[in-house]
């Protein structure tokens, strides 16, 4: 579907130089000689590269509608990650690569989107939460003030966040899968 410059919106996907690109972020600029423009922050859906693109009003540009189906995650085996769509029961493979340093997240059984574009898996959406135990952290150091201070801790799954100083080794914890951060800790 053919859309004009200036109507694109965060989180829209879109053809541009023959490839797949999501709006990350917009602002609409009017500057004092010529025509408004949108200043468009793109990212390459494929290979996560970004772009900053001015679009006109006059400019045409391609919005396309990525299929999103529910999958089911299984196991990783041999630097693959297996899916099992829900409602087919179909399985597919997807490198760990594909996934990035989020695939560390998948616990077995979680259910995922996979965003899908003329047959052919594109992306896949994890939970914004997920909750995980805390394997190791450092002591508190007395003295220092709860309010300014976290410490690092690494989770079961081997990511380090920062986490406030009450939390301990043992304790669950929620974490933010897309900027990877402490938010609390679980009931």
């Amino acid at each position: 579907m053919k859309i004009n410059g200036n109507e694109i919106r965060p989180g829209n996907v879109i053809q541009h130089n023959g490839e797949l690109w999501v709006a990350v972020k917009l602002q609409h600029v009017k500057p004092g000689k010529g025509g408004a423009f949108a200043q468009v922050e793109l990212k390459n859906l494929l290979n996560g590269s970004k772009l900053n693109e001015r679009f006109r009003s006059a400019d045409k540009v391609e919005r396309v509608r990525l299929e999103q189906r529910d999958y089911q995650f299984l196991y990783e085996a041999d630097n693959a990650l297996t899916f099992m769509d829900t409602e087919t029961y179909d399985q597919i493979e997807l490198q760990t690569d594909f996934v990035g340093e989020r695939a560390a997240f998948l616990q077995d059984g979680m259910m995922v989107v996979v965003e899908i574009h003329e047959g052919k898996p594109i992306g896949v959406r994890l939970p914004d939460q997920v909750t995980l135990e805390v394997s190791e952290t450092e002591p508190v150091v007395k003295g220092q003030t709860a309010a300014s201070s976290n410490k690092p801790a690494i989770l079961e799954n081997g990511i380090r966040v920062m986490v406030p100083p009450f939390v301990e080794a043992g304790d669950k914890i929620v974490v933010e899968t897309n900027e990877v951060a402490y938010l609390k800790r679980a009931d």
